[in-house]
């Protein structure tokens, strides 16, 4: 008899339902078939049963936080039951010792996490067994009979695990050490709280705390442009005034003049200029690709993204969704014409057949065996879904995997461009820039989800003839860079920190190198969030003080460098194709970890950090600690209770016993208010100038006050 072990439960049930089976409590007995002779037995974990045991369970002098203890290296890792998932390890060791069961049949999602999950219950049970690999893309009941048919021998993924096992080693020497390390540093110098630092987390923080460096310290710069609207026989249209191709002005002054110079004179088409472009269709999904487009256009968080796609991928409906590659192999290709001619079945699709390519089995940029990796892009199975039984978000990300497969079938799509130059009185040059679609080819099937910011131009011939109607001086301000969204996180982590400006990620670097993996980075943004690093607003990703700290602090180390994590992805996925040892690898990370254990200490005396992330700090949880009570920043203005910091605003002490309702927002028209203003505020009556407020209509400099009347805060201009 054989003992499966899938990850999940409702994954174990999708497996024995293509046999007859019975349902027990906490796992499936299949009866005998031709697959199964004898029958087998189905279970499952629920996610990581096991974890790497705590630093206190090594050594007992370990568990206090103390430089002294730096750094903890385990001689050999040990991993243990997690206690809330005891009864379900139970039950499998059971199922694993049982006589009867003479195979182990591992059956994990087929990817490094699914394969660390397994491996370590057969390893915790110390079963010696044998054991065979089912991996299988997809799980519809003809992929999970084909997989169960074709099983991999054991040693064909044990390079897979040993780099998961060795990728959850190196992750705890770093955390624990680092954690530790930054937590007490920062401490002395005020900062009461638990500073978690990661191998993937802490360089993909720096990032974010560099753009928002970048976001405080621009200083915007006011400049002109000149716009005009001409009448050339009977065609109207607008442009720029420009010179060398610059169209912004520095003085008002300048822009007048210029302004007032062409008023009502002589327009002439200087040049016409077109240029054709042609787009080919997107490539297939992968999962960081259609995180970020699933973010970019339903605001769904990469996490939300990956969720929805295990439940499709759970119902057989689509591929593996922790792909990295973004092409399919030709046996996938094969089964191409059976997906469309479901899908061409539903009124969503209709009206995209026939499709102009009947088969893209021989188009490379989509099908190649040499550019998939463990799995294929993500693409819709055989198994066709009726998509009014779709949840209304799942239907969304069907839609986008149908679409991309549907596109594929697509030819170019043909955009013109055109540029005209317009010179008034022969002398000022104006530009105008417009757009025309020729060819919509995959744009049928996926339409621009952005407003088309080209306006459609006349059709005008060089050396034309007419006059300014109008014309009019535009004031603007340079604009700091823009914030990353989640998606583009998750594109930005991908690719180690090279920043990519591409709509259709199709430019996305093809590299291995990047921070974490595909089944990972959602989680590493989730854990900013949880751990209080970022803010997420609006789908906006915003640096926190404590952030803010935090990399400060860390400096130039290896552990805020991109460049240096992208490497350690690299030799660890040296370590799942047989190039790298696992030893050597956790040889370098003990060694960095010891050097930064020492640079830092060193470095920390010379620390010193701004005002405003003093004053903006809210106090966290210390391990083993009661939380500080919070700083009186003054008395209340409506009773007699005093201000405190309560995390997210500022508010009265006494509201627990007299719902008194005074607070102050922690932001104020894209401002943020510190601890120190509103100390200034409640004692002096009103804060020194704060310059930058943002309103919809404009950009202003104010302080804040006290509206007794109102009981309210107030500008004070």
């Amino acid at each position: 008899m054989k003992l499966i072990i899938a990850e999940k439960p409702d994954q174990g049930l999708t497996l024995a339902s293509v046999y007859k089976m019975k349902k027990k409590q906490g796992y499936i007995e299949v009866l005998p078939n031709e697959v199964f002779p004898k029958g087998a037995y189905v279970t499952w974990a629920v996610g990581h049963i096991t974890q790497l045991i705590p630093p206190e369970k090594y050594d007992s002098n370990w568990k206090k936080w103390s430089l002294q203890t730096l750094p903890m290296l385990p001689a050999q890792f040990q991993y243990e039951v997690s206690k809330d998932k005891w009864k379900q390890y139970m039950l499998v060791k059971q199922l694993i010792e049982d006589p009867n069961v003479t195979e182990i049949i591992h059956a994990g999602d087929a990817g490094r996490e699914g394969e660390l999950i397994v491996r370590n219950i057969i390893r915790q049970t110390k079963c010696r067994k044998p054991m065979k690999r089912l991996w299988i893309s997809s799980l519809t009941p003809k992929a999970i009979q084909e997989g169960f048919q074709t099983l991999l021998t054991e040693n064909e993924t044990r390079n897979l695990y040993y780099e998961a096992y060795t990728r959850a080693c190196a992750d705890w020497v770093v955390g624990m050490n680092a954690s530790r390390l930054y937590s007490i540093l920062l401490k002395e110098k005020g900062f009461s709280d638990v500073f978690s630092v990661g191998r993937v987390q802490t360089p993909t923080l720096a990032l974010i705390v560099k753009r928002e460096h970048e976001i405080d310290t621009f200083v915007s710069e006011p400049f002109w442009e000149v716009k005009a609207k001409f009448e050339i026989s009977k065609k109207k249209y607008e442009g720029k005034w420009e010179k060398d191709g610059n169209t912004r002005i520095d003085t008002k002054e300048m822009a007048e003049k210029i302004s007032a110079f062409c008023e009502g004179k002589k327009a002439q088409v200087a040049d016409v200029q077109t240029e054709k472009k042609e787009y080919l269709p997107p490539l297939l999904y992968n999962l960081s690709s259609l995180q970020a487009e699933a973010n970019r256009r339903f605001k769904f968080s990469p996490k939300k993204t990956l969720d929805i796609l295990q439940k499709l991928y759970q119902k057989g409906i689509v591929s593996y969704p922790r792909s990295d590659s973004r092409h399919v192999t030709k046996g996938e290709a094969e089964m191409f014409p059976e997906i469309l001619g479901k899908l061409e079945r539903y009124p969503e699709y209709q009206e995209l057949f026939p499709l102009p390519n009947t088969s893209i089995i021989n188009n490379t940029r989509y099908v190649n065996d040499k550019k998939v990796t463990d799995h294929y892009a993500i693409i819709p199975t055989e198994q066709v879904p009726i998509l009014q039984k779709l949840s209304f978000d799942e239907q969304k990300i069907y839609d986008l995997v149908a679409r991309s497969l549907l596109a594929a079938h697509y030819g170019k799509s043909i955009i013109e461009y055109t540029t005209i130059t317009t010179l008034v009185d022969e002398r000022a040059s104006f530009q105008s820039k417009g757009k025309v679609q020729k060819e919509e080819g995959w744009r049928k099937v996926i339409p621009q989800f952005e407003k088309d910011k080209d306006p459609s131009l006349p059709i005008l011939e060089k050396g034309e003839v007419g006059k300014v109607v109008k014309i009019e001086v535009k004031e603007s301000k340079t604009q700091p860079p823009k914030r990353y969204t989640e998606g583009q996180l998750i594109t930005l982590m991908k690719t180690a920190g090279k920043q990519i400006e591409d709509k259709e990620l199709e430019k996305v670097l093809m590299k291995t190198e990047g921070l974490g993996t595909e089944a990972t980075r959602a989680g590493i943004i989730t854990m900013l969030k949880e751990r209080k690093y970022i803010d997420i607003r609006k789908n906006l990703v915003y640096a926190t003080v404590k952030a803010k700290i935090l990399i400060q602090a860390v400096g130039d180390e290896i552990l805020a460098s991109p460049e240096m994590t992208a490497k350690w992805e690299q030799r660890l996925k040296e370590i799942s194709e047989g190039q790298a040892l696992p030893k050597q690898f956790m040889e370098q990370t003990n060694k960095m970890i010891a050097h930064l254990i020492s640079t830092t200490i060193e470095a920390a005396a010379k620390w010193k950090f701004p005002e405003e992330f003093i004053d903006g700090f809210v106090p966290g949880k210390q391990p083993g600690k009661q939380r500080r009570l919070p700083t009186k920043l003054g008395t209340c203005k409506k009773c007699s209770g005093a201000v405190i910091d309560k995390g997210t605003f500022y508010g009265c002490s006494n509201y627990q016993k007299t719902k008194c309702d005074f607070t102050i927002s922690k932001k104020i028209l894209g401002k943020s208010v510190t601890q120190k203003q509103v100390k200034t505020l409640l004692s002096e009556g009103s804060t020194e100038l704060i310059h930058g407020f943002k309103s919809k209509e404009k950009t202003f400099d104010a302080k804040l006050g006290w509206d007794d009347v109102k009981k309210k805060v107030k500008f004070i201009f």
